[in-house]
């Protein structure tokens, strides 16, 4: 490991390397801004590119550069315009945003981008001292599991709804996992539920729908509510840019948690930044006193540490199965890994033997990105926070047009923009009767994979008795179960509490 070192570093601190790193993080950060276009659009375009430059190290860092550049740039656009163009910055909006209305755009910005860098330095340190020994542990991860870990997402639902709207949020994950139905299906490739529509037979585009529950409704908002555009710093001074020592307590133990936490996640093929980001913010509330679990939803600084941290340690952790295993954990590690093979390289458990300067060189420099983005993105966000004082006449159109076009750009397919206007009303007329838009996405995110998984298998194991035959299996859905029950528990004993307070008054 300590030869491996060396050499990584050498290759790492390499000129063409270091070039490599600051432009993957530069182009990554800018896209991840833009919402729609994601890594994954980014990392397809830059392919033939990398191929050109020639050396396999110096391709994968750019490549890795703009992967994690991408997650760290998606969090701007959430916490200022609500429009999560990247799965993996949705629960970044759920506090990043409130905070931005309340005139708490720089403060929201800065603890973004500390918690990021904090999750992908631990990640990468982590990366560097467990890839051999997780390799084997990603291996003992079969399709039960992986079922049984979206059962573990859904299970924390609860922690996206509002005081007493635990029904309302379970109701908007059922149509979340009704909505990932739409089009062919685990088993079979024959479509369903499309209504003899061709552009749904590769069903709901996740990018349509992101922007229909969360950019487009706050447009209209915007249009229906002039007063709302003025919130949050309309003087055109981005003040309270600084954390606050209490406010450092606070999240400091947040971002050590979901570092490890979103790591390990990451690090299972097919869990990915999304569910980690997910797992972290529901966690952290849950385990948060009931003053705290009030502040959720209205600008949290834990609730906006918890998923930043948890996303970016995810992302590192993900290239374990990329690179130990030759298994892509997520869309965008599967086109990563297209590009190590166009560049003769392949991932696998011999790797870190037969080419020790690539996997040593792509986790040095994942800890070089992560700090060339701080420093990037810190003195920046005075700057970036100005698009809080856009005035609304030129703000909205803006969100309009960066929704319409991340919304057609994601599939090339006009039929699209009518499904996202269809939704956007949809979402604005649910928001108006309090139904929280959270579960909805999470629910149609992880239902696709819920199926794909709880399908195979019941192939495999002719039936359901797989969750007896697999001990991991039980024991996520025993957690699961936990997750639903102890939170209920605590509201009972919180209400009987109340109760007798009261009756002894």
């Amino acid at each position: 490991m300590i030869e491996g070192l060396l050499i990584g570093l050498g290759a790492a601190f390499s000129l063409q390397n270091l070039i490599m790193v600051i432009a993957g993080c530069l182009i990554g950060t800018f896209i991840g801004m833009l919402p729609g276009l994601g890594p994954m659009s980014i990392i397809a375009i830059m392919i033939p590119v990398a191929i050109t430059i020639g050396d396999p190290s110096a391709a994968l860092i750019l490549l890795a550069g703009v992967y994690y550049g991408a997650i760290f740039g998606g969090s701007t656009s959430s916490i200022l315009l609500n429009a999560p163009g990247v799965a993996g910055t949705v629960a970044t909006s759920f506090d990043g945003y409130p905070m931005a209305r309340k005139g708490q755009a720089g403060k929201a910005l800065t603890i973004a981008a500390i918690a990021s860098f904090c999750g992908g330095t631990i990640g990468a340190i982590l990366l560097m001292v467990f890839a051999p020994m997780l390799s084997t542990v990603a291996l003992l991860f079969h399709s039960a599991e992986y079922f049984a870990l979206m059962v573990v997402g859904l299970s924390a639902i609860a922690a996206f709804a509002g005081t007493g709207n635990v029904a309302k949020a379970v109701l908007m994950t059922l149509l979340g996992l009704i909505m990932a139905t739409v089009g062919e299906g685990a088993l079979f490739n024959m479509p369903r539920f499309t209504m003899g529509m061709m552009d749904l037979q590769s069903g709901f585009s996740f990018i349509t729908l992101a922007m229909a529950m969360f950019a487009l409704p706050e447009a209209i908002f915007l249009v229906l509510n002039p007063a709302r555009s003025a919130q949050g710093g309309g003087n055109g001074k981005i003040e309270n840019l600084r954390i606050t020592r209490e406010e450092g307590r606070k999240i400091a133990p947040v971002i050590g948690r979901q570092s490890v936490q979103g790591f390990f996640i990451g690090v299972l093929p097919g869990a990915g930044a999304t569910i980690a980001s997910f797992l972290g913010y529901a966690v952290e509330r849950n385990i948060a006193s009931k003053e705290e679990q009030a502040e959720f939803g209205k600008g949290s600084v834990k609730g906006l540490a918890a998923p930043e941290s948890a996303n970016n340690a995810a992302c590192t952790g993900s290239f374990v199965p990329l690179l130990t295993l030759g298994i892509p954990g997520s869309g965008t590690t599967a086109i990563l890994l297209g590009a190590l093979i166009a560049l003769n390289v392949t991932p696998g458990p011999r790797l870190m033997l037969d080419e020790p300067q690539i996997f040593w060189a792509v986790i040095i420099s994942m800890y070089i990105g992560n700090l060339v983005l701080l420093i990037l993105n810190l003195p920046l966000i005075p700057y970036i926070a100005k698009v809080l004082t856009i005035p609304r006449t030129f703000l909205i159109p803006f969100i309009l047009f960066f929704t319409l076009m991340g919304s057609y750009i994601g599939q090339n397919n006009a039929t699209e923009l009518l499904i996202l206007v269809g939704m956007g009303v949809c979402a604005t007329i649910l928001r108006f009767a309090d139904y929280p838009l959270a579960p909805l996405l999470i629910g149609f995110i992880l239902g696709r994979m819920l199926e794909d998984n709880f399908a195979r298998s019941m192939q495999l194991y002719d039936g359901i008795g797989f969750v007896l035959d697999r001990p991991m299996t039980l024991g996520l859905l025993v957690i699961a179960g936990l997750l639903v029950i102890v939170p209920s528990y605590r509201a009972r004993r919180a209400k009987a509490r109340q109760k007798g307070v009261a009756d002894g008054d």
